[in-house]
């Protein structure tokens, strides 16, 4: 089974999407989308309550860890204690878990976050507080896959039930992770694909880095490449989730679209699409 989906349901223009009812008329393009906005704030169980209510029984979710849980900051500047953190991490997603449609939860971590040991005990202790919850992991630091580490990365993900995340980003150095087509959990692996520009790759840090930070547009040689892929892995977890993220141009869902006919897989069940008030009854 493969599944594709965007991140944020917001900017994707050729989507046509109505002002008022946005993620409603995404439901109706793909069965899934990847909720980034978690991860600058952790939003309430009202807000995740309505997403769920308001998707078609199908359609799922992958949702970003908050950024003081992917280390991204310190949780002392957001919350008393890190318990309490989780708890409204836990309390938010309880929506869309509770309705069946949590398909996984992102931490996606920071390229300063390296393979020592320390950061290795931290992943075990994002599994003693996630629980049964589906978790997937995401790298940005060559280190976890260096020849020594390849191999125990693996073998740590798949031992901690963590779902792998396969990335295609730009190379460069140590701050990037290669493509790694590798399943750690039988159920599902994540895909998800960030373009290759290398300069706007470097600019993360810039007051532009929204406009340029994912600007790539995938060929139809780069979509048949990556349908191999997705296929490959198929070989060794029952659902392959991809996930477009190039989207400072807004190339993501277009993109999509053409792996979703490169794939020739049609998604059933869907919200209706809008009518247009013009067209002919």
């Amino acid at each position: 089974m493969i599944t594709i989906g965007l991140t944020g349901w917001s900017d994707h223009d050729t989507l046509q999407l109505s002002s008022k009812h946005k993620l409603a008329d995404y439901a109706a393009h793909f069965p899934l989308v990847e909720v980034d906005t978690s991860f600058y704030a952790i939003p309430s169980p009202k807000t995740t309550a309505n997403w769920a209510s308001g998707t078609p029984d199908v359609f799922r979710f992958v949702v970003k860890a908050f950024q003081a849980m992917t280390m991204h900051k310190e949780w002392k500047d957001y919350y008393d204690s890190e318990i309490e953190m989780y708890r409204c991490y836990m309390d938010a997603i309880a929506p869309i878990s509770e309705s069946g449609k949590l398909k996984a939860i992102l931490f996606q971590f920071p390229p300063f976050f390296n393979c020592t040991k320390e950061n290795v005990q931290y992943l075990r202790h994002v599994k003693e507080q996630m629980g049964d919850l589906p978790v997937s992991i995401e790298f940005r630091n060559s280190s976890w896959y260096s020849d020594t580490n390849y191999e125990k990365t693996l073998a740590l993900l798949t031992e901690l039930g963590f779902i792998h995340v396969v990335v295609d980003e730009p190379q460069i150095g140590t701050r990037s992770v290669p493509i790694v087509l590798r399943a750690t959990n039988p159920d599902v692996t994540l895909v998800r694909l960030h373009g290759r520009n290398q300069y706007g790759w470097m600019k993360a840090n810039s007051p532009e880095w929204r406009e340029v930070r994912t600007l790539y547009r995938y060929n139809a040689e780069e979509i048949a490449e990556w349908a191999d892929y997705i296929k490959h892995l198929g070989e060794h977890s029952k659902e392959i989730v991809v996930i477009f993220n190039n989207n400072s141009g807004g190339d993501a869902a277009d993109n999509a679209k053409a792996l979703q006919k490169e794939l020739e897989i049609h998604f059933d069940g869907l919200a209706p699409m809008q009518m247009d008030l013009f067209s002919e009854f």
